[in-house]
């Protein structure tokens, strides 16, 4: 049995997978919560079941002593599916990290030294990493970074036109995220097609709260939304995407906004959220068609920016074969799917509305048979995709 734990830790919370390598399913999932925020939450989804409990979980070590403890109690035992690594999701990598890296006290200070790219994760991250490490002393644990599916973007693909020696000493160029999720679809799209990952051109759009989208050639990024933070590119639940940066010029002087109350507004207020009062897309839809005009200008401009993004992603590849939707949104929304391509017939786009209003779990066609570009609904597995690169890097693989 070779099994793998996949951790993702926020910087109040902690969701992990263990998950069989034989058959790449999971055996337990589970989520710890308001960590540090005095009443703690844990739930754990298991051989028997759905089990929660509420307790205080101080810091992210007691977390992690939290989930062994629901892996004793409630299965399956870490004695009988040992995992023989743990990877865990690092999101900003910056320019040195290209691949799922073994951790190191090393690659720990490199990953710190990056928190200024991503000051509300790498900490948060970086603090999981060593909890996880004195729960799980005698495995390797491995980093797999968000960013590092973007490593193959050619320079002016990832350079931005200011001052080359300033970019340069603060580390300011297009980075990308949302990496193991865009690998994972191009490859699981080239699969379900049946056809080879290096003769295709595909667009994915992984669109939940945060959203990216990303042309990929021959299996390599070539472009993508997301920037030197994720905060650039499509509209998302809560973060406004591409702006005229002069906008926060004129917010600091004429609304005299300081820097933290334009992180607060670009990150935590626009985005969704600032357009119409909802972040969930649901929502908006909702109120979108019971009349509301806020929601309605908000999903109209969710929609523009995405017609934006595949029109210029068509252009840099040159072509285009495959386009996948996936994420929340982009795997349950069809009203935004049909949204985001309607009018793109002349591209070579032509969806089956039938097919888009269907419900399915797995990978599914929803253009017509006549259409020159096939589109996908793919549901993601992020945590599949750090398990597998996990092994790799540490040669079992």
């Amino acid at each position: 049995m070779s099994a793998v734990l996949v951790v993702n830790s926020g910087s109040s919370s902690i969701k992990y997978q263990l998950i069989d390598m034989q058959t790449e399913r999971p055996l337990a999932s589970g989520l710890i919560e308001r960590i540090g925020e005095g009443a703690g939450h844990t739930t754990h989804d298991g051989p028997n079941g759905t089990s929660e409990r509420s307790l205080e979980i101080p810091h992210h070590t007691a977390g992690f002593r939290a989930m062994l403890d629901a892996f004793e109690s409630d299965g399956p035992s870490l004695d009988e599916f040992p995992p023989v690594a743990v990877g865990h999701r690092v999101v900003h990598g910056g320019k040195r990290f290209f691949e799922p890296t073994v951790i190191t006290p090393l690659v720990e200070i490199n990953i710190e030294d990056l928190s200024d790219l991503a000051p509300l994760h790498n900490p948060a991250n970086l603090e999981g990493i060593r909890a996880a490490e004195k729960a799980f002393p005698d495995v390797p644990h491995v980093a797999v970074f968000d960013t590092a599916f973007h490593q193959t973007l050619e320079p002016a693909a990832y350079t931005y036109a200011i001052d080359a020696e300033l970019a340069n000493k603060h580390r300011v160029r297009r980075y990308g995220f949302h990496g193991t999720s865009h690998k994972y679809v191009s490859q699981k799209a080239a699969e379900f097609l049946g056809l080879p990952l290096g003769e295709l051109k595909q667009i994915v759009l992984h669109l939940g709260n945060g959203a990216s989208a990303c042309a990929i050639d021959g299996g390599r990024s070539v472009d993508t939304s997301m920037g030197m933070t994720p905060l650039e590119g499509l509209v998302m639940g809560t973060r406004s995407g591409d702006l005229d940066p002069a906008v926060l010029i004129h917010l600091a002087r004429k609304a005299h906004l300081d820097t933290n109350a334009l992180d607060e507004l670009l990150n935590r207020r626009s985005g969704l959220l600032g357009l119409s009062g909802h972040r969930d897309m649901r929502d908006v839809q909702r109120a979108a068609d019971d009349g509301d005009p806020d929601a309605r200008l908000a999903l109209d401009t969710y929609l523009h920016r995405l017609k934006h993004y595949i029109g210029a992603y068509i252009a840099v590849l040159g072509g285009l074969d495959v386009l996948s939707f996936t994420a929340g949104v982009g795997e349950n929304a069809p009203a935004v799917r049909a949204g985001a391509l309607a009018g793109l017939e002349g591209l070579g786009i032509r969806i089956d509305q039938s097919l888009n209003a269907q419900r399915g779990s797995g990978v599914r066609v929803i253009s017509t048979d006549d259409s020159p570009v096939t589109v996908l609904v793919v549901p993601t597995n992020e945590e599949l995709e750090i398990a597998r690169q996990t092994l790799t890097a540490v040669g079992a693989g």
